[in-house]
């Protein structure tokens, strides 16, 4: 039980009761009981809000179908496999209908460009769980670069550092694996072990790592987060790891890790001090157990990459320095070396306009290729360092790429080479993974080779996609998609029916950009069936840059709620949707923007889906990794915060004497990041004031919601069933 419970919950939900928090924002929640995620009388609950849908949304014969029809999407063996090379080998996590848990496997990039490659497996978690008789979930792996001398006497890449969550929560354990022997190296053979906490191990080393994780009483942040950094000899107990660096009681989340890149190994220790301010600092050997400091000098909202002899530096906010004044949302590039010796000559790489932000920048052996969003749609521009100094950027254009749609960018190995991993997608479109070639002369590079192509898996003959602008109550224009069957989007004004069942997306936060993307699920339960699909592009999010952002955060959150209202009357005024026939949803932040909507502007929506959200804001802070958001919503402790918070918490906002629209709350028990406590107070709250509310928590999941495909399989089919029964 919290602190606060101090006699055991007798409520029912059914009963109606007062849970106002009264204006000295003294604690009064008869609901405070179901914050016990794992408490018997909580889970009763849940038990019995889950049956609740088995008995209602799961017995229609349409949700089987669509459960099944999302399943063989997940499943299906005609994905693309993503890859990363390790060595000479390209590995690939893979989930399917006979691979639950999944398999960790490798290949040959010769292989790899047929139609059927030939795998490796590495590491069966499937296997691993039933042995080890636990839910593994694949959190991930980091693999330690040989040494050049190593690679050059023909030593194989061995050591990696795998990560696996019981159950999918973001607390994981990290265990050593060779690659070579395809086995975990146990503890009492000198392997790397890291219990369950949040944290991670990074290689310095073949023989060292870096180590932060729960070291016991005072060693964590108010988030739950790593305070404490250390070095980690094999060999030794880890209580005998050198302490690298000891955050305050107030920061958010330490961590450090070596760059491997050859000539150029550097160690660094990073600093959360918040969501958005932080430190770097370059950490260099002594010859003591202890490493010297030293501060990057930077604003601490800016953004800090370093690569070989450049350091890049991504502005939140304008910055005076040198003389000049650089605006936020821009690009900035120096000599690493240089800078730390006090030069502040910077140039500028790329910088915002009306219209484009900045959404990627990624280093190859000898270019810097820069992705733009424009609009919401991509741009790619390629920038050749300088040979002399003084001398400008070279700027190219990438040939061959689509002219709408989202491109996304990866380097297949940005020591050695200077290809590139092409992904281009739209929401008609299925993704397509392409190879480009840039070679040391990008102006030379060919057309883009298709390397892997994800199948057609619904018809869109007959769709189309258009994209539209809302007017938000304080005049800004904002941008959405509209996704479905060309005589629905096109509204009832220009021979549309005027009132599709249309389901509209949002987020709004983080600086999180919303774009364009193909879903095979989507398409086969919804636009398929006579649905569409919008996407509001928020202000909050990232689509024009850190600007956009800033312009809802903490007091001006209601901006992000104005504009998904402005959107939904859009779609009405257009004629493409009725508000009966209009549902939203959003999830984790976007589960506080559809609680928003819900308890806010109920009148603009047939029904509502709100997704392992944050919903009670007067106690997000002290519930798991609350505390670390502070910096995007404000601190609920603080009184004269409190009064602006206040107006978008929707557990506080709830009226039982207003009409709501049906709403379906989703969550997962063993979400560590975002409290299952909110959607179960709010749906409990509203059931006892004999609301249409429908409850559904997956027992596993984490903050995605599923461990596996057959989970999320069934979780997106009790989405769409209630959307279908609701909206008509």
């Amino acid at each position: 039980m919290t602190a606060e419970q101090t006699t055991s919950p007798s409520l029912s939900p059914e009963s109606p009761t007062e849970t106002t928090l009264p204006d000295d924002g003294a604690p009064h929640d008869p609901y405070l009981w179901l914050e016990d995620v794992e408490g018997d009388e909580a889970l009763t609950w849940v038990r019995a809000r889950n049956a609740e849908v088995a008995d209602t949304l799961e017995v229609a014969e349409e949700f089987t179908t669509t459960e099944r029809a999302i399943r063989e999407v997940l499943d299906s063996d005609a994905k693309i496999p993503e890859v990363s090379k390790i060595g000479d080998r390209y590995y690939n996590f893979w989930r399917d209908a006979h691979h639950e848990r999944g398999l960790w496997r490798r290949t040959t990039l010769e292989s790899y460009r047929t139609d059927d490659p030939e795998w490796e497996t590495v590491l069966d978690l499937d296997a691993l769980a039933a042995t080890e008789e636990e839910s593994w979930v694949w959190h991930g792996a980091s693999v330690l670069r040989p040494t050049p001398e190593q690679l050059a006497a023909g030593e194989p890449w061995r050591h990696a550092l795998v990560e696996l969550s019981p159950g999918g929560s973001d607390a994981d354990v990290t265990r050593e694996f060779d690659l070579v022997e395809k086995r975990f190296v146990a503890p009492g053979d000198g392997g790397f072990f890291r219990a369950e906490a949040k944290g991670s191990l990074g290689w310095v080393d073949a023989d060292t790592v870096y180590v932060f994780t729960d070291f016991g009483a005072g060693t964590l942040t108010p988030s739950g987060y790593p305070r404490v950094v250390k070095r980690w000899t094999r060999g030794t107990p880890l209580e005998d790891a050198v302490t690298v660096y000891e955050g305050t009681d107030e920061d958010m989340y330490i961590s450090a890790w070596r760059s491997h890149t050859p000539g150029f190994e550097r160690d660094f220790v990073h600093r959360s001090k918040a969501f958005y301010a932080d430190e770097l600092y370059l950490a260099e050997r002594t010859g003591t157990p202890e490493q010297r400091l030293t501060k990057i000098d930077v604003p601490d909202s800016a953004e800090v990459g370093v690569r070989r002899e450049w350091m890049l530096v991504e502005l939140r906010d304008d910055w005076t320095v040198g003389g000049a004044t650089y605006r936020a949302g821009s690009l900035l590039v120096a000599r690493f070396d240089d800078f730390l010796a006090g030069d502040r000559g910077l140039t500028v790489l790329f910088e915002p306009t009306a219209t484009t932000s900045l959404a990627g920048a990624t280093w190859t052996r000898h270019h810097l290729v820069v992705n733009v969003l424009d609009d919401v749609k991509n741009r790619l521009h390629v920038l050749t360092p300088p040979e002399a100094d003084g001398a400008p950027w070279v700027r190219s254009e990438l040939p061959g790429l689509p002219a709408l749609g989202t491109v996304a960018v990866g380097v297949v190995d940005p020591v050695d080479t200077d290809d590139l991993w092409l992904v281009t997608t739209d929401y008609l479109t299925p993704t397509t993974l392409s190879l480009l070639t840039l070679g040391e002369h990008p102006g030379n590079a060919s057309a883009p080779e298709v390397i892997k192509s994800n199948p057609a898996f619904f018809d869109a003959e007959g769709m189309t996609v258009a994209q539209h602008f809302a007017t938000s109550d304080d005049g800004t224009r904002v941008p959405y998609f509209v996704v479905g069957r060309a005589d629905l989007v096109a509204g009832a004004g220009d021979g549309g029916t005027g009132t599709a069942p249309t389901l509209l997306y949002g987020y709004g936060g983080f600086e999180i950009s919303l774009t364009p993307a193909y879903s095979g699920a989507l398409g086969r339960a919804w636009l398929s069936r006579g649905g569409v699909y919008v996407v509001a592009n928020i202000r909050g999010g990232g689509e024009y840059g850190p600007a956009w952002h800033q312009a809802a955060l903490k007091a001006n959150r209601h901006r992000a709620y104005e504009d998904f209202a402005a959107v939904a009357r859009d779609l009405v005024a257009r004629g493409i949707t009725t508000h009966e026939h209009l549902g939203m949803e959003g999830r984790s932040n976007g589960g506080l923007l559809a609680g928003n909507m819900l308890t806010q502007y109920p009148e603009l929506f047939g029904a509502v889906i709100v997704g392992v959200p944050l919903l009670d804001m007067r106690r997000y802070t002290k519930l798991l990794a609350g505390a670390s958001w502070a910096a995007e919503y404000g601190d609920p402790d603080d009184p004269e915060q409190w009064e602006f918070i206040r107006t978008f918490s929707p557990y506080h906002l709830f009226d039982a004497e207003r009409e709501y629209p049906p709403v379906l709350f989703t969550t997962s028990t063993k979400d560590d990041r975002v409290h299952p406590g909110h959607a179960r107070k709010l749906a409990a709250k509203m059931l006892g004031e004999g609301k249409d509310v429908t409850y559904y928590e997956n027992i596993e999941g984490g903050h995605g919601g599923a461990a596996n495909n057959a989970q999320a399989a069934h979780m997106a089919a009790v989405h769409y069933r209630f959307l279908a029964e609701r909206l008509g």
